[in-house]
């Protein structure tokens, strides 16, 4: 039987934004490996339950335990890359290339205002070789495309060897290659470096071709494991309403992409 180690555990929760519910009495565990996808529709609290899971947003009721420690009395954050919606909001003319901004990742580990040692130096070339960064290193940022912005943040966040990474809808207004590289950039990290991946869309099919489980969020909190066996559109309904059908076609997810320009 396989060695399952939860995470991060959600019991009850409740959680008010504005003096309204926006999540009610949710509770979920999530193990190390998992690649979930979180879906459901807007204003669903997709975003409030990981602003609260990150102690951004109190919560009112339940509790939440990070590696086996409550949240209020979690302290090793180093585990834990966060890259939100806002990541990639920065001005183009900002004068850093592609390895500078990855190199600030390492920052995290005490070393401010300390020169970088080669052993530094390695782990952001290692990390922008992983996500097929390697090529436009040299690059402003302001110049990548939106898939690359969105692999160099990553590859940033890898800096500090993280357990666990939460990504809030990262690829919004991404052409679907770019896409595709990203999710399957996001597939290697799990599986090669067993980082459990959490990670906001709104692309279904990405979900349920490369993910291990899905959360579906509209106020409730649901979370199941992708098997042949699971009715996805009868879980769907639940979070987007009866009207909602879901046509998925499994397609051939291992070839590589062109990267973008």
């Amino acid at each position: 039987m396989q060695n399952v180690t939860p995470i991060l555990e959600a019991k009850n929760l409740r959680v008010v934004r504005n003096g309204v519910t926006v999540i009610e009495n949710a509770t979920f565990t999530i193990n190390r490996g998992d690649y979930i996808g979180i879906v459901g529709p807007n204003g669903g609290g997709k975003t409030t339950l990981l602003s609260s899971l990150l102690g951004f947003l109190p919560y009112v009721q339940g509790s939440i335990h990070l590696f086996g420690v409550e949240l209020n009395r979690f302290s090793s954050w180093q585990k834990i890359a966060y890259i939100s919606q806002q990541a990639t909001n920065f001005e183009d003319q900002f004068p850093l290339t592609v390895r500078e901004l990855v190199s600030l990742g390492c920052i995290k580990n005490g070393k401010l205002g300390k020169r970088f040692t080669q052993k530094d130096w390695q782990v952001v070339e290692d990390n922008l070789e992983f996500m097929g960064l390697s090529d436009v290193a040299h690059r402003r940022i302001g110049k990548l495309s939106g898939g690359q912005k969105q692999r160099m943040f990553v590859a940033k966040a890898l800096t500090h060897n993280p357990e666990l990474i939460l990504l809030d809808e990262p690829i919004v207004g991404v052409d679907s290659n770019a896409q595709e590289k990203f999710y399957k950039k996001l597939r290697d990290l799990n599986i090669e470096r067993k980082i459990t991946i959490l990670i906001v869309t709104h692309d279904l099919t990405s979900v349920f071709c490369r993910m291990s489980k899905v959360m579906c969020i509209n106020k409730t909190v649901e979370l199941a494991e992708i098997t042949k066996e699971l009715d996805v559109n009868l879980m769907l309904k639940r979070a987007y309403g009866e009207h909602f059908h879901f046509v998925y076609h499994r397609h051939n997810c291992e070839g590589d992409f062109v990267d973008e320009p």
